[in-house]
């Protein structure tokens, strides 16, 4: 079951959490930021016991929550195809669920919220595209988000959230590309190393050495730099024996 948490509005704990989100380091990943921002969402909004994010991409999901129950219940309204969050993800809009024993509108999502002792339901819609975000505040009382508050937290997550998601992918690119460079460098090393080794055999020039690597390579359909390595480990079997 889920705790109640304070009444007050948004705290200056919450804004520092959610800005929070945007520094990012090494062990930065897509559901690192999702988990600090449910943690922000359950410990910062007022009433709030806890928080849900969705994140959807080329028809996949992924999904975190500031408690186990929150995923359950996440995953436990798709299989259904009825709630909050499927309606927000759907229509684009916000959707504020007052009390799920008294809302008509998904019969079969209140038993669901119920289970897990959720009373009221606030879900954000945010679009980064190529990504939507959904993101779930629940309550275990009832009336716990006003549509007013919720427009001016939405304004704050889509700000946030946004700067957060940018920073993550731009670190990811940056750290792909040093990725990509680093191969590429012990690509060009190993095909210097088998080079050497045809030259060394074949009494070839290196212009000439590459060229037999990458006539070899083109007969047999692999790239040079799996053709030199392969070409290398054998040299060095050869060698220890």
């Amino acid at each position: 079951m889920l705790a109640m948490k304070s009444t007050a509005m948004i705290t200056p704990g919450l804004a520092r959490d959610l800005a929070t989100l945007g520094r990012l380091g090494e062990d930065n990943s897509t559901e690192s930021v999702l988990r600090g921002l449910t943690t922000a969402l359950a410990d910062g909004v007022p009433g709030c016991s806890g928080g849900s994010a969705e994140h959807w991409r080329d028809q996949r999901v992924l999904v975190s929550g500031s408690h186990s129950e929150l995923i359950m219940l996440v995953e436990g309204e798709r299989d259904i195809g009825e709630g909050p969050s499927t309606d927000a993800r759907l229509t684009g809009g916000r959707v504020v669920v007052t009390d799920v024993l008294n809302d008509s509108r998904w019969p079969r999502y209140a038993p669901l919220a119920a289970r897990w002792g959720v009373r009221s339901v606030l879900t954000v819609p945010i679009r980064l595209d190529p990504v939507l975000l959904v993101i779930g505040l629940y309550s275990v009382r009832p009336a716990a988000f006003s549509p007013q508050a919720a427009q001016a937290l939405a304004d704050m997550l889509t700000e946030q959230v946004g700067v957060a998601m940018a920073n993550l992918w731009d670190f990811e690119e940056a750290r792909t590309d040093a990725a990509q460079l680093q191969e590429a460098l012990a690509g060009r090393s190993v095909i210097d190393q088998a080079k050497g080794i045809i030259m060394k055999t074949s009494g070839c020039s290196s212009e000439a050495a590459f060229e037999e690597l990458r006539r070899i390579s083109q007969h047999h359909q692999v790239k040079v730099a799996d053709l030199a390595r392969l070409l290398v480990d054998e040299h060095q079997k050869k060698s220890r024996r």
